[in-house]
């Protein structure tokens, strides 16, 4: 599991054994629970050789240093950001998933069909069910995928629709106003055949930047040439909306931190702009090109934004071809971290279809 750098956390207060052990039983509780944890339950749920007395000190000992809070007086303790972040690194068991489990979800995955859009919806589904969090995935970057093939599928209307195929299974459609008049197809699909020739192998980057000396010299009497010059940005650039999936928001209403109007209309506040979204999810990984396989876990304020500091983000890259996409789940901060990476982490991995080793790398 992968760890972010987070300034606020940098230095913390040093803990005992009996602090540690503490504070991991306060945060298991308070996740199966959703309840305020006190020292008496604590101390009788747990067999740790301590007085509810000994509990209670060493708790008003964490809470001094930062790892716990109170929500109101003689309440029970819950874990603060810093109680999360120490746990998720330091006293939480190592994720994984037993091997019926992992069979299952290579079967569900395996009986999902194989378009890459519905599969990447179909999975942020999957992740919300297996969660009771909110799944989500957002399909990779096409500036660094490779065209395999262009297309065109002439349509009514005079209108060109392109067929772009990239490396790993992705399509990219456009539809384009195109006078067709007196275009026979077989001349269209030598000027294809030409462009194919002259495009595919290249990211749609290179294409981006270099269409225009690498077309202009073709003699084409079709218009197609003159087009793809006219429309080269919406083209070969990455598609303004529809890159973020959302899978089982029923699912994370069942959780105790929904269960207020108010709640469930701030969680939709947060993920309806899809672009910081997207923008703000690929900035966790992008600190790590080699991240694929990882799993990042940011914890309420440290996704530096204060619309999410009331919850918790688990997410994992993975690889189509040479562009990398996103999978994950997010939720309230009192979530099962364990669970959430392992079964991220393992769907990721299910996902990954890297490019061949004789392709160049991105």
């Amino acid at each position: 599991m992968a760890s972010l750098p987070d300034a606020s956390h940098s230095e913390r207060p040093s803990l005992s054994e009996r602090e540690r052990n503490i504070l991991r039983l306060v945060v298991q509780q308070f996740i199966d629970t959703a309840g305020p944890v006190g020292s008496r339950s604590l101390a009788k749920r747990y067999d740790i050789g301590l007085s509810a007395a000994s509990v209670r000190n060493t708790m008003r000992d964490l809470e001094d240093m930062g790892y716990l809070g109170h929500p109101y007086t003689s309440a029970g303790r819950v874990p603060t950001a810093l109680g999360y972040r120490t746990f998720v690194d330091e006293l939480m068991d190592t994720p994984s998933l037993s091997a019926a489990e992992r069979e299952t979800l290579k079967a569900e995955l395996a009986a999902l069909v194989r378009d890459t859009d519905t599969l990447l919806r179909e999975s942020s589904r999957l992740l919300s069910r297996l969660t009771n969090l909110l799944g989500l995935a957002v399909s990779p970057n096409l500036s660094s995928g490779v065209l395999e093939r262009l297309d065109a599928v002439p349509l009514t209307g005079q209108r060109l629709m392109f067929v772009l195929s990239v490396e790993g299974g992705l399509v990219k459609t456009i539809v384009l106003e195109f006078e067709m008049q007196d275009v026979r197809r077989s001349e269209l699909d030598r000027m294809l055949s030409i462009l194919n020739e002259r495009l595919a192998g290249l990211t749609l980057q290179e294409i981006r930047d270099t269409h225009a000396e690498r077309v202009q010299d073709i003699d084409d009497e079709t218009g197609i040439i003159q087009l793809i010059l006219n429309e080269s940005a919406p083209l070969f650039s990455e598609p303004r909306e529809g890159r973020l999936q959302l899978g089982g928001t029923q699912n994370i209403l069942t959780q105790p931190e929904f269960q207020e109007p108010d709640d469930v209309r701030h969680l939709i506040e947060v993920i309806e702009d899809e672009d910081r979204v997207v923008q703000w999810l690929e900035n966790v990984h992008e600190q790590d090109p080699q991240a694929v396989g990882e799993a990042f876990i940011r914890i309420g304020s440290e996704t530096t934004r204060e619309d999410m500091a009331s919850f918790s983000i688990v997410t994992s890259p993975y690889r189509l071809g040479n562009t990398i996409g996103t999978l994950g789940v997010i939720g309230p901060t009192r979530m099962n971290y364990g669970r959430a990476v392992a079964l991220v982490r393992t769907l990721a991995a299910e996902l990954n279809r890297p490019a061949p080793e004789s392709s160049r790398a991105a």
